[in-house]
């Protein structure tokens, strides 16, 4: 241990000593903006200790429609900083590893000032990268360890759940079209980036295409607390979320090519209000809430018989307890394309379509205290609510290995499920950076 840890401080201390080629700060062909420090980055991570720091920005301006109708824009961001440490290589600990991530995030939702109805229930959002507050917190911190040969994995620690459920590699602007889409829609139990929850995962890996894993999360709504974004001791647990998965992922599918297919259903011990009930005076509760969800990520073609370039198609599914839920079904769909045209293999096109229903209990239950208020122009008065439709077409730009432009244009159909509320269309820009 002592031998593993010398050598780390030995290289830090090496500074822009190290011998050999090493990109420098700015290089187009580096794979970091601030290069490989001299070298030491490279040598850091064969020693098994990579950092990671990144930063996205994501802009939306409103060109018409929604509940405001007015021309603005608003800026959100995100700054990730972290370390995975292979503790194999740094302290001889076999198949094990070790993840810190630290995030703060920042900015303003357009969504929620100009877009939808303030009084209504949020559905998606223009901007995926806003939520849970302008605050710095702790989003991974987590042991990892592997037995027999990568057939067994866990993780123990502070683990969001969508680092491991319902996952789907997404380059949308917009929530709907991301990962952890049962988050977005059940987030009272389910938590995404950048909220984190105590946990406990374990993974089977069945084959080498096959899984099948299990979560035990701990629920505790301060973790949404902005005051204890770096305190990991609070109290108030209210029950424990078990998400379970199959995956099948294919690297010889359709066509030869690799897919990705995850079948979920969770269950939650948290007391839920009890939405069937249709009256909010009545503060009906129940034990428990459940659901179903369904990721599927199929490239379909390749080009020139590369397999990284081509078209892919994704669809993402969820359906969600009628008794507790907000939203009791969401679903997505679309096509990709990367490498659309010679000499930009790393660019994308993205068109995605989703579509999301507020439960018709919830919505009744909701609004079962409009009537002492005396109109829709009350303080208060919750509207209606239905059905929202999102679409989404972005084409991501790769200008260097660690630089990225993704314009976008999204349209939102009864933002807020709202049918009062004029469709909007929104232009938007993602601005990634590794550092």
């Amino acid at each position: 241990m002592k031998k593993g840890w010398c050598c780390t401080l030995a290289l830090m201390s090496m500074g822009m000593t190290s011998q050999g080629w090493a990109a420098g700060a700015f290089d187009p062909d580096g794979d970091y903006m601030f290069g490989d420090w001299g070298g030491v980055r490279s040598d850091l991570e064969a020693q098994g200790v990579a950092f990671q720091l990144e930063h996205i920005s994501e802009m939306a301006y409103s060109l018409d429609g929604g509940f405001r109708d007015k021309h603005t824009g608003r800026y959100s961001a995100q700054w990730t900083a972290g370390a995975n440490v292979d503790l194999d290589r740094l302290l001889g600990i076999p198949d094990a590893r070790f993840q810190f991530t630290l995030t703060n995030r920042n900015g303003e939702s357009l969504t929620n000032d100009v877009i939808n109805n303030p009084d209504s229930v949020g559905v998606s959002s223009s901007q995926e990268v806003y939520g849970r507050g302008s605050v710095t917190r702790i989003t991974q911190l987590w042991y990892g360890q592997s037995y027999m040969d990568d057939t067994f994995e866990i993780k123990a620690g502070r683990v969001p759940v969508g680092d491991d459920f319902a996952v789907y590699d997404s380059n949308f602007q917009n929530l709907y079209l991301g990962s952890g889409e049962p988050g977005n829609q059940n987030g009272g139990i389910w938590y995404n980036w950048p909220i984190s929850q105590w946990a406990l995962v374990g993974k089977w890996n069945i084959t080498d295409e096959q899984y099948a894993q299990i979560g035990f999360f701990n629920l505790n709504e301060a973790n949404l607390d902005r005051d204890h974004g770096l305190d990991l001791k609070h109290s108030g647990t209210s029950g424990t979320l078990i998400p379970v998965e199959y995956g099948f992922q294919p690297e010889q599918g359709l066509n030869g090519l690799p897919g990705n297919y995850r079948l979920g259903y969770y269950y939650s011990s948290a007391d839920a209000d009890d939405y069937s009930s249709r009256d909010l005076a009545s503060g009906a509760q129940k034990s428990h809430r459940y659901g179903l969800y369904y990721v599927i990520d199929q490239q379909v073609t390749s080009r020139d018989g590369d397999r990284d370039r081509g078209l892919g198609v994704f669809s993402m599914g969820t359906w969600n307890d009628g008794d507790t839920a907000t939203f009791d079904r969401y679903l997505s769909a679309g096509v990709t394309y990367t490498g659309p045209f010679d000499g930009r293999e790393q660019d994308e096109i993205g068109l995605g379509l989703a579509y999301a229903h507020v439960n018709d209990d919830y919505d009744v239950w909701s609004r079962s205290g409009n009537a002492a208020l005396g109109g829709s122009s009350a303080s208060g008065y919750v509207p209606r609510q239905g059905e929202e439709y999102n679409a989404e077409l972005y084409y991501s730009l790769q200008a260097t290995p660690w630089l990225a432009f993704r314009p976008n244009l999204q349209y939102v159909r009864h933002p807020g499920a709202d049918s009062d509320v004029d469709n909007a269309w929104i232009a938007g820009l993602s601005v990634l950076a590794t550092f």
